[in-house]
This record gives structure tokens, C-alpha cells and sequence, in this order.
């Protein structure tokens, strides 16, 4: 395994956002020495049924950056979401930064561009992001050091971003009694979820590990940070040293009864082109919807 360079004596300010409409958690990360900070899966706010985009949760988060007079370096993307739609363009245009996903996006594009049928001028090499992250690629958040970690499985291009003690799960994992994301999305594959799930789980015990969703499992309330030795231990899905074998046997019959996310045709469109909507020909935002194809 890839040697990282964790390092736990740096504790960055961590301010969660959560997302009723979504169940997302979006984050702004603070570098402790600095005014620099990053955000974590930002959201873009779609009524899909009158096709109208607002910018509310990224009005929210624009606006405590701008209230604690901090630099907004980066704009990280843990995957092409499925189930929210990115507002990292909007962001980015609002207060800079550069914007970030795993260098798997390639897959998701021409996999999705494929189903969608886009044509040759949807570019299918990452260009439209500032950084394809690699396994094990660092980076600065201020003074602070951060790094990726490559983990497939609920899609070909997740990564989990740490950054100090804290990292950014992504849908890798969910809080202990939530379990693990779907893994049955073109390119997921439950035995590489599994995999990647248990890279994160060497992370020292006490990494503290922030979701990207919590649908609050048993009418509990919704919560987004654990630790890499709550999840080892308590994870529905994984923890307790559950074997390969048997997370995929349950993960695969699980999937199989799941609907398809309320929002996955939008929100993939707008994901792999890094929060842009997609225009026609005449230059006027549009969605497309592929019949029988996901």
C-alpha cells in the first residue's frame, strides 16, 4: 500500500453544512496556522421538476468564508456525485480556488458521456477541472498538508481527501450505523468498495472521518463525524472484521432492491463537467434524459 503522509498533530477547523433536500454535508475546511481553507462536495440547489437551479446552500457557504475573511484555496470533489448536483463553478467565480476530483474522472466521463450521448465537443479528459488528483498526490491548504487516497468502488473515480487529523470521506463509507454506499452504478464494484474501505481503516483510530451523507438510520439524528476506530469496530457493513466474501454477497443483494437517486440524471451531467450545466446548441442551459439506459 501506498505510504501517505498522515499527520495527526494538525487539527484543521472543520464547519459542516448540511443539505435537507439532499442529505449532503458540504464543508469548509480551515488550515490552522492560516486564513486558508478549502470546501469539501459543495451542493447547487435544483427544483428538477420546474428545471430551476438556485444557489442557496452555496450562498451559505460563501458566506461564512467571506464573514471569517478567509482565502478559499481549493474546491475539492470527493466523486461525480449521483444524488446532488456540484456548485463548484459558481463558487469558483465568487472567491477563486482551484477545483479538484480524482483523475478517474476520464472513466466517468466517457462511460456517462456514452449514455448520455454527448457529442464530440464534451471533452472527456478532466479538462474542465484544475486538478486530477492521483493516489497518494499532496497538496497545501495554507501551511497545512493534505493528500488523496484512491478509493473505487461506489465509483471509479472516489477519493478520500485528508487533511491533518481529519478526512473527507466521500460516500465510502457512511457514519457506523449507515453502513456503506451502493456499489451497483456503472463502474462500482462491491469487492472494490470493500478494498478501498479497508485502506481507509489504516488510518490511525483516532482519524476523524467526515461524511458526505447521513440519512439518520432509525429516526436517529443526522450526524456526519466518526472515527476510523468507531467505523472498525462498529460498522454495520464492514466493521468487526466482516469478511470480503460477505460484504459482497450483501452489498450486491442490497443494491439490487435499491431505486436509482431522485436526482442521478442531472446531477451526473452537471458532476462530470465539474458543476457546469450542459447547453444545446443555441447556447441555453439543458438537461437530457436517457431513456432506459442507467
Amino acid at each position: 500500500m501506498t505510504q501517505y503522509p498522515v499527520n495527526m498533530s494538525v487539527t484543521p477547523e472543520v464547519s459542516a453544512h448540511f443539505d435537507e433536500a439532499t442529505n449532503t454535508i458540504s464543508y469548509i475546511v480551515k488550515d490552522p496556522t492560516s486564513d486558508a481553507c478549502a470546501i469539501v462536495d459543495s451542493v447547487m440547489d435544483i427544483d428538477y421538476a420546474a428545471g430551476r437551479i438556485t444557489y442557496d446552500h452555496a450562498d451559505a457557504l460563501i458566506a461564512e468564508i467571506e464573514e471569517r475573511g478567509l482565502k478559499l484555496e481549493w474546491i475539492i470533489e470527493t466523486h461525480v456525485h449521483a444524488d446532488h448536483l456540484s456548485a463548484a463553478p459558481y463558487i469558483q467565480a465568487k472567491l477563486g480556488g482551484k477545483i479538484g476530483v480524482g483523475s478517474k474522472i476520464m472513466v466517468v466521463q466517457d462511460t456517462f458521456g456514452k449514455i448520455f450521448n454527448e457529442g464530440t465537443e464534451f471533452q472527456r479528459d478532466g479538462s474542465q477541472f484544475d486538478k486530477l488528483f492521483e493516489d497518494g498526490d499532496a497538496y497545501k491548504i495554507g501551511n497545512m498538508d493534505a493528500f488523496a487516497i484512491y478509493t473505487p468502488g461506489h465509483t471509479p473515480a472516489c477519493m478520500v481527501h485528508v487533511m491533518g487529523n481529519a478526512a473527507f470521506v466521500g460516500d465510502t463509507l457512511f457514519m457506523p450505523d449507515g453502513g456503506s454506499a451502493r456499489a451497483d452504478f456503472p463502474g462500482g464494484d462491491a469487492g472494490t468498495l470493500y478494498d478501498s474501505i479497508q485502506k481507509v481503516l489504516t488510518l490511525p483510530d483516532d482519524m476523524r472521518l467526515f461524511m458526505c451523507h447521513d440519512y439518520g438510520p432509525n429516526g436517529r439524528d443526522i450526524q456526519w463525524e466518526t472515527s476510523v476506530g468507531e467505523e472498525k469496530a462498529h460498522n454495520i457493513h464492514v466493521g468487526g472484521g466482516k469478511s470480503k466474501e460477505d460484504f459482497v454477497k450483501f452489498r450486491t443483494e442490497r443494491d439490487a432492491t435499491l431505486d436509482m437517486p431522485k436526482l442521478i440524471i442531472p446531477s451526473l451531467q452537471v458532476n462530470m463537467r465539474a458543476g457546469a450545466v450542459p447547453k444545446d446548441k443555441d447556447g441555453r442551459p439543458m438537461l437530457k434524459v436517457p431513456v432506459n439506459a442507467l
